[in-house]
């Protein structure tokens, strides 16, 4: 009797861990189905924009083409398929959320209210929050914008900071929403607005690759916290977040990190070749040393 009982008991561990490895969640999706859906933007430059073939292209979406790579190797699906699937700032959380997308390779801010209804991977990237005008403007700073009318996209996470910071400043700003942040962007260029507020390194992308790249200054908002970007996924679901930071890790251990920053945002980039010019901060160089997925700008002081 002792003997049988020894017996269920080394079976039933021997099987705990093959429960323990059963893909679960977007994994078992991948399985299934053979592809990997990511989300991408049109012009979230340098991060993930469209080329001249209507292709997706950017840092966020090399980073999440090495998660990829990992994903095949570690789940022995060399073919796995992927397919990009255009994302706004207004749909990409819903379109997460109801399994549209599996894993989103844009420019999106982790926060806290964010981190309710979805999950992030381990910080990416590190923005400011500042606001663009004309060089033609005599718009020098944040104070010169008290009541203009100013564009900041739709859904955005610098939506909610700006119409915090009129009522804190009493700006008496006039907000009018891009759909997106080449309407943002357009809607200074044509003077319909004063400016158009931004994280700065979208700001710098879109100024670069438009007519007139000389045309434009950052106008800095003092006292506003970093946010982190990271890749965006569907929350709860440990066994893709755990597979899409190990793939981050390796790249940011292994020294490739810099190898794709330069890339994109020190070299000339599709597919007009401009250079953003815009070096590795001293934040960023942190998080890779030392990873998180936090969501509170606290921590990226």
């Amino acid at each position: 009797m002792r003997f049988r009982s020894l017996l269920c008991m080394a079976l039933l561990a021997a099987a705990i861990p093959a429960v323990a490895q059963q893909e679960t969640g977007t994994l078992k999706k991948l399985r299934d189905t053979g592809e990997i859906v990511l989300g991408v933007r049109d012009a979230s430059i340098p991060f993930s924009y469209a080329d001249d073939s209507g292709k997706s292209i950017g840092y966020s979406v090399d980073l999440c083409m090495r998660v990829v790579d990992r994903l095949r190797q570690t789940l022995k699906m060399p073919d796995l398929k992927v397919r990009q699937q255009l994302v706004t700032s207004a749909n990409r959380v819903p379109l997460v959320l109801n399994g549209t997308v599996d894993l989103e390779c844009g420019s999106t801010v982790n926060n806290l209210e964010r981190q309710k209804t979805v999950a992030f991977s381990l910080t990416t990237f590190i923005v400011n929050t500042k606001f663009i005008t004309k060089t033609s403007s005599p718009i020098q700073k944040l104070a010169d914008l008290k009541g203009k009318t100013v564009s900041v996209t739709g859904g955005t996470n610098t939506m909610q900071k700006i119409t915090a910071l009129n009522k804190q400043m009493n700006l008496e700003l006039s907000i009018i929403n891009g759909k997106d942040h080449a309407e943002s962007f357009l809607l200074l260029n044509n003077d319909r607005v004063a400016a158009f507020s931004e994280d700065d390194i979208l700001l710098a992308g879109l100024a670069a690759t438009s007519q007139t790249p000389t045309g434009f200054r950052l106008i800095t908002i003092d006292g506003m916290l970093a946010d982190p970007y990271a890749l965006m996924m569907r929350r709860g679901d440990a066994q893709l977040k755990a597979a899409v930071d190990a793939a981050l890790r390796e790249v940011f251990s292994s020294g490739e990190i810099q190898r794709i920053y330069d890339k994109w945002f020190v070299r000339p980039i599709p597919p007009r070749n401009v250079v953003l010019n815009f070096p590795m901060g001293d934040q960023l160089k942190r998080v890779i040393a030392k990873p998180s997925d936090s969501g509170d700008p606290q921590d990226y002081k």
